[in-house]
């Protein structure tokens, strides 16, 4: 008899718990994202790292039909990371797979001059930011972006 009660307490509980929310990417019009990460560290494996972030992130929201933009915004130590000559090729193939994608590389123009580095230098595609990094993490910000430092 008290197993009889405790099922029916959890079968009641079950039916009369508020639904579950669903993820919004799941939902049948979704919504579409517009994502800015951001990559200032040193460490090549926090390279790696965030680049891994963004191609879980576009996965896991159904994938870029669900972006409408997404930018990888680079300055400080960072952008040595995407010299053509010095590249590592895990962070160069998994660039190219992202910039297929969509995403767009942005470059620091300030970290660019005081690297002493030119467009021709860098990653084909990379856009120069002439403005600053920060500065344009700032703009996309104001325009709806979500801000993400992993």
């Amino acid at each position: 008899m008290r197993h009889s009660l405790a099922a029916v307490l959890v079968v009641t509980a079950v039916l009369l718990a508020p639904p579950t929310p669903e993820a919004s990417h799941l939902k049948e019009q979704p919504k579409k994202h517009k994502i800015v990460y951001h990559l200032v560290e040193a460490s090549l494996d926090k390279t790696r790292f965030v680049l891994g972030n963004i191609e879980n992130h576009i996965r896991g929201v159904g994938g870029f039909e669900h972006i409408e933009a997404i930018e990888l915004v680079v300055h400080g130590p960072a952008l040595r990371h995407f010299v053509k000559a010095t590249m590592d090729p895990e962070v160069k193939a998994a660039l190219e797979r992202l910039q297929a994608q969509g995403v767009v590389l942005g470059a620091c123009g300030n970290t660019m001059r005081g690297l002493n580095l030119s467009l021709e230098q860098l990653v084909p595609g990379a856009h120069p930011l002439p403005q600053g990094g920060v500065v344009r993490i700032m703009e996309l910000v104001e325009q709806g972006y979500v801000y993400i430092r992993p």
